[in-house]
């Protein structure tokens, strides 16, 4: 099962350096979700060929504009492309007000149905659930309310073995009721689950940390999950500018990927003083070693092979 990252942007406020604002796709199964929209959202999708049409829910961390100001000309491309399918908006309150006041003095009615689902951002609160994945809040230190997110795989079915169906001829709901592990009788022949089955892989999880500042109490929620995007915005020389402005450096970002236990870090939003990122990289290796950079139009697995314990 696909469950990746696709970077779109990675800078922070402002677009330097061939880097664009905040956004990115999480690609779970079947489903494409865009967390925060920043300035030319749209263009970047473009670029690395992501198709708007497959975006059904969007998740905007807060209301700064380098996280939703290319959000009105996605949802304008959509009118005029004469999108049908429902789309959905999560965000912290204020979003619908202003996406209407634009809409409304550009004399803009949507073709397509447009629901917003509103979180306080104080909270951790389930915003989507499917069979196979739930997304959740994560309230970030940030100046205003400012929330990341949580993507935690289910548990997934079992699998059958390799000819097992075939050497039984085993009919559609039988193989459903094994992959659930249970024992089921056919052709007078008892198959158990545990012997024709193998199991799944273990639940993939996901963070995306956005505008924050450190604060080690961010590491419960997060402990030992598979990959942590989280905002490097200053090198360490600047740890009281990155506290005054509610932001992280990048050694905090490794610190707190440590105490947490996360077994990969990515590490974006990166401040628009650095044309070079090495040393962001650099000051985070030297505390936590399993980390790259947030570059845009790299995709990162969130299973990864486990970190080497050499």
């Amino acid at each position: 099962m696909t469950f990746e990252v696709l970077i779109l942007g990675s800078n922070s406020s402002i677009p330097v350096h061939g880097r664009h604002p905040t956004a990115q796709i999480v690609h779970h199964d079947e489903q494409y979700f865009l967390v925060d929209c920043g300035e030319g959202t749209q263009m970047r999708m473009a670029a690395f060929k992501v198709k708007r049409s497959k975006i059904q829910h969007i998740f905007i961390s807060h209301l700064h504009g380098d996280h939703y100001f290319g959000l009105i000309g996605l949802l304008t491309s959509y009118h005029l492309l004469q999108r049908q399918t429902p789309l959905h908006i999560y965000s912290p309150p204020g979003l619908e007000e202003i996406i209407n006041l634009q809409f409304r003095y550009s004399d803009t009615r949507l073709v397509f149905p447009l629901h917003f689902h509103v979180f306080s951002g104080q909270t951790m609160e389930t915003l989507y659930e499917s069979d196979t994945l739930t997304i959740s809040t994560l309230p970030m230190q940030h100046r205003i309310p400012c929330c990341g997110f949580l993507f935690r795989e289910k548990k997934g079915l079992k699998r059958l073995k390799p000819g097992v169906a075939e050497r039984y001829r085993l009919p559609t709901p039988m193989i459903a009721q094994l992959r659930q592990g249970k024992n089921v009788w056919w052709n007078d022949i008892e198959l158990k689950s545990e012997e024709v089955t193998t199991e799944p892989p273990p639940p993939a999880t996901y963070a995306f940390f956005s505008d924050t500042r450190y604060d080690e109490r961010l590491a419960e929620p997060i402990a030992g999950i598979d990959l942590l995007y989280h905002e490097a915005t200053f090198l360490s020389g600047l740890e009281e500018r990155a506290a005054l402005t509610h932001h992280s450096t990048a050694a905090q970002a490794a610190l707190l990927a440590q105490k947490a236990g996360v077994k990969h870090l990515l590490l974006g939003h990166f401040g628009s003083r650095y044309p070079e990122l090495e040393p962001l990289l650099n000051e985070a290796k030297a505390i936590f070693p399993h980390v790259q950079l947030a570059l845009e139009g790299h995709r990162y697995a969130v299973r990864q092979p486990a970190p080497s314990l050499v």
